[in-house]
């Protein structure tokens, strides 16, 4: 059972018990609209055959389980018999969950960003029989209204359009269709080196808002990879303005009502710049790069919150996206029984139901929490607050202070009453589809908050993790899958789950030291490498050359949400080739890099990901092989020595002393040649092609490493 015996995305009340055709789908998404009086089909040939056929348009509507709009727009429209009668008489209507085939959703986004210079969900796109677009939007209302076209008579329109003027129509299609086939992609007029780097910082800090953070204004999303290239610029250049711009921004939002300040996770976006209203959805990608971000932001800053806010990600997810069997689900969302937020959402007199006088005044000056209510949505509710906390407000004055109780732990103790009193609500429902390529970035996060926290327990669940995907994600020929759900594994694995999943390996070989996972990550690669490579010009497809192309062949470099998969398939082969020492790994990389050169250096605070891969590539990457008996004082002493310094370009192996290390040579035939001839710990530092003299104290070892001593 889901967490809580949570409503798993129900079955809408059927009428008059219709069920369409995608009552027989595993996505939840799908499974909403499957009472629908819409005759929705699955993405498919039946859909398309059909609609040629009979010689009809295909209206597609694509969104997610957890999208608030996609909700509206299906209370309104797609539950309507009016809006249904004229869809079921003149299209062949099909629905598809976005997170389920983002191949589709990548193509047809980008036609909707070409016709109407935005982009979002839900995407409603009209097309030929042929999978041709010819009208795009977003959100549209059933009725006209504020400018917006509603479909009771844009629908008609289109008919008639479809019927009289179809050479207007199918020539549209074709001139857009044709659009696409321009792949972007292409060398730059310049060497990909640092100077690039310096480019993408001051654009950041060109937008960066110095009064709340982040970048830009309103509404702002949190961008952890952005985060993350700007803590690897700091490093490389000392640039104390990029660390503070991470510092800054990581405060704010953990303060913030985009931060649950009583379950822990993050929401998708706020809506205002202050970080205060949330979007209440919450995705797991999203907690697994914030993670990453809070987590290397510890390593070099060594703020407790840091590791606290990431701590309390963590205890989210496993608290209440962990299936039955280690693997995560995808995401919650942000409505309960129909209304946004209302899971998290407090009023003053629900507060004071909760606690006791003074700790309720001490909660309100804490969370900003006051009668009138602070949230700006509340209309069906007055005196809604989300709970947030300010500068001033973090620090409580004295005078709320007991005798008995430092403040911090009057905190805590209120915000387990309120967690408690919140678990009996109703709550969000969650989208349980398991996905490998949201999975591959949270097994990353867990595995290197494992190192650097110290975690047994974080290690394990990402263990875990790993070993659903590998038994449980393939097909009967060991392919990768997508998407897991209800005892099924279906849909051919996009660029996305292999870059994810090979890096979520990597980050496990790292914490562990084990070389299955290294192994693992390096057959992983071979297949990428093999379905998914570009032979002629360089970089990776989104789909395999196994699959059918909706309209073309795609290849994803902007980091978005999510960093592109070629972001991360460009620092996961600068980390194989100085991992295992085989070059053709690097080459493959400055390949890629080249490819995609041109469009990084048109606007590269856009593309952190593959700036931070840069970086690595760019290097000094340095190499550390400690060799010796792994459970050892002064092992440990090396490793823990590594792990509690922020050492992004700094790859490490551990050379066990016993006949456990056979198979590690296969891996890694270098390390032959760097085995310590006593019973001491010895660390090997390596750069470019040339090693130190070994140490085996570990304050040299840092000293080599360029790490200043403590003080």
């Amino acid at each position: 059972m889901p967490p809580d015996n949570r409503v798993v995305n129900p079955l809408p009340a059927a009428t008059e018990l219709h069920y369409n055709r995608l009552i027989n789908e595993k996505s939840p998404y799908l499974l909403q609209h499957a009472t629908n009086p819409v005759d929705w089909y699955p993405w498919g040939d039946e859909a398309f055959e059909r609609a040629l056929k009979e010689d009809k348009p295909v209206f597609l509507s694509i969104g997610y389980a957890t999208c608030h709009w996609c909700h509206v727009m299906a209370h309104e429209s797609f539950e309507d018999a009016g809006v249904a009668a004229i869809l079921n008489k003149d299209f062949v209507s099909i629905k598809v969950d976005r997170e389920e085939r983002p191949d589709i959703d990548s193509v047809y986004m980008s036609v909707c960003q070409m016709m109407t210079g935005q982009g979002g969900w839900p995407l409603t796109i009209i097309l030929t029989p042929e999978k041709k677009p010819f009208f795009a939007g977003t959100y549209l209302p059933k009725d006209a209204r504020h400018g917006m076209h509603g479909l009771l008579e844009l629908l008609p329109r289109i008919t008639k359009l479809w019927q009289e003027q179809r050479s207007n129509l199918t020539a549209s299609a074709d001139e857009i269709s044709n659009a696409l086939q321009k792949i972007p992609g292409s060398p730059g007029d310049r060497y990909m080196d640092a100077s690039l780097l310096q480019d993408g910082f001051e654009e950041l800090a060109a937008r960066f808002d110095e009064a709340y953070g982040g970048f830009g204004s309103a509404p702002k999303f949190p961008t952890p990879y952005t985060l993350i290239f700007l803590l690897r610029f700091w490093k490389r250049t000392g640039t104390k303005r990029a660390l503070a711009m991470v510092e800054k921004t990581l405060e704010e939002m953990r303060r913030g009502g985009i931060c649950d300040q009583i379950g822990g996770g993050f929401h998708r976006y706020s809506t205002d710049s202050r970080w205060r209203v949330p979007h209440f959805e919450k995705m797991l990608y999203d907690q697994a790069l914030l993670v990453m971000a809070y987590t290397e932001a510890y390593q070099a800053t060594h703020n407790p919150q840091f590791r606290k806010t990431a701590e309390e990600i963590i205890a989210y997810v496993i608290r209440d996206l962990r299936s039955p069997g280690g693997a995560f689900f995808s995401a919650e969302d942000a409505d309960s029984d129909g209304i946004e937020g209302a899971f998290y959402l407090w009023t003053m007199h629900e507060v004071e139901q909760v606690l006791e006088k003074d700790d309720a005044a001490l909660a309100a000056r804490f969370f900003n929490i006051t009668p009138s209510g602070n949230y700006p949505d509340s209309t069906d509710k007055p005196g809604q607050n989300i709970l947030y906390q300010t500068r001033s407000s973090a620090h409580p004055d004295l005078s709320f202070e007991s005798s008995h109780s430092p403040g911090e732990s009057r905190i805590e103790s209120i915000k387990k009453r309120l967690f408690v009193s919140r678990a009996a609500r109703s709550r969000p429902s969650l989208d349980d589809k398991i996905l490998a390529d949201w999975n591959g970035l949270f097994i990353a996060a867990l595995a290197q908050a494992a190192r650097v926290f110290r975690n047994e327990t974080y290690l394990a669940a990402a263990r875990l993790a790993m070993q659903f995907v590998l038994h449980h994600m393939h097909d009967e020929k060991g392919d990768l899958l997508h998407r897991y759900r209800d005892g099924e594994a279906a849909i051919p694995a996009f660029g996305d789950d292999f870059a994810f999943i090979i890096r979520a390996l990597i980050e496990l070989y790292e914490s562990t030291f084990e070389p299955s996972y290294l192994s693992s990550a390096l057959d992983y690669n071979a297949r990428f490498l093999s379905h998914f490579w570009d032979v002629q010009s360089g970089g990776f497809f989104t789909v395999p050359d196994t699959e059918k192309i909706v309209l073309v062949r795609k290849k994803e470099i902007y980091d978005g949400a999510t960093p592109s998969c070629n972001s991360i398939a460009f620092e996961n082969l600068v980390r194989l080739a100085h991992l295992t020492g085989d070059t053709a790994f690097g080459e493959r990389g400055s390949e890629l890099s080249r490819y995609f050169g041109g469009i990084v250096q048109q606007s590269p605070s856009a593309f952190a990901g593959f700036l931070s891969a840069l970086d690595s590539a760019i290097g000094p990457v340095q190499d550390v092989v400690i060799s010796g008996n792994r459970e050892a004082s002064d092992t440990q002493a090396m490793i823990n020595a590594l792990r509690d310094h922020y050492l992004p370009s700094v790859m490490v192996h551990f050379l066990p002393a016993d006949d456990s290390r056979t198979r590690l040579f296969a891996l890694v035939p270098f390390l032959r040649d760097l085995q310590s001839t006593g019973s001491i710990s010895t660390a090997f530092i390596c750069t470019g092609h040339a090693c130190s003299v070994p140490t085996t104290e570990t304050e040299k070892m840092l000293a080599l490493l360029g790490c200043k001593p403590d003080k």
